[in-house]
């Protein structure tokens, strides 16, 4: 990695203003028994989440539906599978979520889309 990237990259994280723990269901042998069991695989890594409201436009002509999409930003280095429960502390509060896709990594960062966590598939 050059110096720029470096440079970049340090600039960008300083706006990382929150933390998150990541967790994937893992198999474990239980009594002879294989079973997928919640696991940690990062803890308190720094991270950021940005909003973005979109307007989608539905069969009327005089409605719009709102959807908001949400991105979570973080060290590139980090494989965080789809699916994934990603629990966020910062502003103030805790929320959970989930990797909703495949992110998109840069030598900076990588970003995920990711939404609100209803629990495993």
């Amino acid at each position: 990695m050059n110096q720029y990237t470096l440079i970049a990259r340090k600039n960008i994280e300083k706006q990382y203003d929150s933390e998150c723990t990541i967790y994937e269901l893992k198999p474990k042998v239980i009594n002879n028994i294989t079973k997928d069991v919640e696991t940690e695989v990062f803890k308190n890594k720094k991270c950021r989440i940005s909003f973005e409201d979109i307007y989608v436009n539905t069969q009327t002509d005089t409605e719009a539906k709102k959807v908001q999409k949400i991105k979570l930003f973080i060290a590139p280095e980090l494989e965080i599978k789809p699916g994934s429960l990603i629990i966020v502390t910062g502003r103030g509060r805790t929320t959970k979520y989930k990797n909703s896709g495949e992110p998109a990594v840069y030598d900076t960062h990588q970003e995920i889309i990711i939404e609100l966590w209803k629990g495993w598939a």
